[in-house]
This record gives structure tokens, C-alpha cells and sequence, in this order.
């Protein structure tokens, strides 16, 4: 369970609160597209509507990671395990009754979008990607499963600590795409910017992504740098002689997709790290194109300056998600 004080503050973040460990809170992107503005890079990518898209977690807070650059409060991190487990479908079920209140300022606003409001209050897109760790939920495949049921697809954005559960969700249920955050390309940066909890964190990554090569087929694969450069100093995770550690980690989990996005000095990661952290566009870009000049059966399929990413697929690979 949250202790009172904690979900105190999250309440006054905006967030929704389900159960023992959930929560849910509608991003920036989804606001922008219900006010009529364009919505963030996995609509103009993927085809998935921002106004749709739902950001949750199954366990909030809960991570083994103390990442430098999160946005996210880790600050008042729970730890890696959960005392109780709330059953998957009351979880959906409070997080879109949960979303609905979060939304209802917007039904009366006559600048939005009437049509968008009703695409938000029954998302189509589950992204698990909030706060915490969402692996450590150990009912997550039968999460994914109830997602599908009811016709929406889900993301997962993992930071790959936990193979065993991965493997797992081969035969409890997937999702309809795996990200892994590969944000250091060697164990001494590992180690320094994700500030892990977990013994053998490196190993347990570099098994992660063997895992998810040996998905090929199964469900879609992505992996995701978020880029920092060194700024005023310090540590960054984009030195040009990283390029090649990166494309070897790239190679070993074979994704169908490497998105590459510059840090944003946002939220509870201006503590720690500043704008001088913040690549250009141009940077991040750049630097895309020379890991992708090391993969060979990939190319550039798509890029946002507004949200500075970049998209590398492999070559003839789909971007385009069916909502079912």
C-alpha cells in the first residue's frame, strides 16, 4: 500500500490512485490533442491517437533503478517487491474510472475536441510507462491478456532488470510491443547512471535483451536511448566512442525498432540533471544516424523534432499498429 503521505503527493501531481500500487495520469501529449494541438511521437509514428493513449502503472514507485535522468518521482521510491497484488482486471477497471475523472474538466471546455473526449474516457493504448517498474506486477500477462479482450493494444517500457519475468509473459500473455531502455552502453555507465538496487543489474540487463531477441516473431521489439551530453560536465551517455557499444547492444536484442530520444530537463530530473544536459535535435539526430550506420539492416523511418526523437526500424518493418 502507498503511505497516505506519498499518495498525498501524487494526488497533488495529478495523479489516479487504484488499489495497493496503480496508477494513471493523463500526459501532456493527451491534453494537446483534446485542445486541438498535434500529439506526441507514437500517434505520428505508430498511428496510436494521444487523445487514446492511457499512461499507467501496476506498481508506481516501486523500481529497482534510481536513473539519473527520470522524470519520474524516485525520490520517494517504495523499493522492488510488492506486499499485495491487486487483481489485473479491478486494476483496468479503476485506472479507466480513474482516467474519466482526471478527464472531465475537458467535457466542458467547448475549445475541445468532442470527439477526442470520447476516444479518452475508453483508451486504446495501455502504456506502461508512468512510474515504476512494471515487471515487478507479477500478474502483468494476464494484464496484457484483459487489454486485448477489450480490443485496445499495450506498451511495455521496461528497464530490462527482470528476464525472468519477460520470459514469462511469453505463455502468460505479451503485450503488443517490449521496450527496453538502453540508456548506457557499458557496465561502469550502467552502474553510474542507473544507480541500481539489484546485484548482477548489467547481467540481468544484457539477459534482457538476449530474451528479447529470441521474441522475434512473437510481439513487436523496441529499444530506447534517451541521450544527455555533458554539458556544464559530468557524465554523459553519448560520447562518440560509445557508438559502437551501443550498436553491439543493439545487435544482441534485435528489435524491430531503436528509438533514440534527446533528455528532457523536466519534472523531478531538474534535481539532478539540467538544461545543459538537453541534446539539440540536431544532436540527437546525428548521433542516431551514426548508430544506424553500424546496424546495416535498419534505416531512418521517422522523426520529431517537437518531441526530439528519432526512429530507426528495420528495413520494411511496419509501423502502422492495427487497434483491434
Amino acid at each position: 500500500m502507498i503511505p497516505p503521505e506519498i499518495q498525498d503527493k501524487l494526488k497533488k501531481m495529478r495523479y489516479g490512485l487504484v488499489g495497493n500500487s496503480s496508477a494513471v495520469q493523463v500526459c501532456r501529449w493527451t491534453r494537446n490533442s483534446l485542445n486541438g494541438d498535434r500529439g506526441c511521437w507514437k500517434e505520428k509514428f505508430y498511428g496510436i491517437s494521444s487523445s487514446g493513449c492511457c499512461q499507467m502503472a501496476p506498481c508506481v514507485l516501486s523500481c529497482e533503478n534510481q536513473c539519473l535522468h527520470c522524470w519520474r518521482p524516485i525520490e520517494m521510491t517504495l523499493g522492488s517487491e510488492l506486499s499485495e497484488v491487486d487483481d489485473p482486471i479491478e486494476i483496468l477497471d479503476g485506472i479507466v474510472e480513474e482516467r474519466k475523472k482526471l478527464m472531465m474538466g475537458f467535457g466542458g471546455n467547448d475549445k475541445v475536441d468532442k470527439g477526442k473526449f470520447q476516444e479518452s474516457l475508453e483508451p486504446s493504448l495501455f502504456t506502461m510507462s508512468l512510474s515504476g517498474e512494471p515487471t515487478i506486477y507479477p500478474r502483468l500477462g494476464e494484464m496484457f491478456k484483459e487489454i486485448r479482450k477489450r480490443g485496445a493494444v499495450s506498451f511495455l517500457v521496461t528497464n530490462g532488470l527482470n528476464p525472468e519475468a519477460l520470459m514469462k509473459l511469453r505463455s502468460a500473455g505479451l503485450p503488443t510491443q517490449i521496450t527496453i531502455s538502453t540508456n548506457a552502453p557499458n557496465e561502469e555507465l550502467f552502474l553510474k547512471w542507473h544507480r541500481s538496487t539489484k546485484k548482477e543489474a548489467w547481467k540481468k540487463f544484457n539477459e534482457s535483451l538476449d530474451v528479447l531477441s529470441r521474441l522475434d516473431g512473437k510481439v513487436r521489439r523496441a529499444i530506447r536511448m534517451t541521450l544527455a551530453k555533458d554539458g556544464d560536465g559530468g557524465l554523459t551517455n553519448m560520447s562518440e566512442e560509445n557508438i559502437p557499444e551501443y550498436v553491439e547492444l543493439i545487435k544482441k536484442a534485435n528489435p524491430d525498432f531503436v528509438h533514440v530520444k534527446g533528455f528532457m530537463s523536466v519534472g523531478y530530473a531538474r534535481d539532478r540533471m539540467g538544461y545543459d544536459k538537453m541534446p539539440w535535435f540536431k544532436e540527437v539526430k546525428d548521433y542516431a544516424l551514426k548508430v544506424l550506420s553500424g546496424l546495416g539492416e535498419y534505416e531512418l523511418a521517422g522523426e520529431d523534432e517537437r518531441c526530439c526523437v528519432v526512429l530507426l526500424a528495420k528495413k520494411g518493418k511496419k509501423l502502422k499498429i492495427d487497434i483491434t
